[in-house]
């Protein structure tokens, strides 16, 4: 049900929500409640590392919610479409400070002599 949403959700945020203020949104996960009823929707917005940064997205998303869940039930044969609530997936910028913080340490124990090429071994 999880993935059907999120591939669901995906096309219908970019072709059917004409809203300036979603922006270019990637669906990245799709929580569903055992009884059905509530999914929580995680997406990312491209050049938004942070849920500030993202928040009009989110607000424009949360609007759009009724009308998506509208399209689903329109679109599919489910007995019931959850309703739907959207949230800042953080996790990917995270990830980006994550590697931008390895790339620097490696950097710098090459410019230490403490590692010889990118295989991570040491001397």
């Amino acid at each position: 049900m999880a993935d059907y949403l999120q591939r669901e959700l995906a096309a219908l945020i970019q072709h059917e929500v004409r809203d300036p203020r979603v922006g270019m949104v990637s669906i990245t996960g799709v929580d569903v409640s055992r009884d059905l009823a509530h999914a929580r929707v995680y997406f990312t917005v491209m050049g938004s590392d942070s849920s500030d940064e993202a928040g009009e997205s989110a607000a424009a998303l949360n609007k759009a919610a009724g009308f998506l869940r509208s399209q689903l039930s329109r679109d599919s044969n489910m007995r019931s479409v959850p309703q739907l609530r959207f949230y800042f997936d953080s996790s990917v910028g995270r990830g980006r400070e994550l590697e931008a913080l390895i790339r620097r340490a490696a950097d710098a124990d090459r410019k230490l002599g403490l590692r010889d090429d990118d295989s991570g071994e040491t001397p």
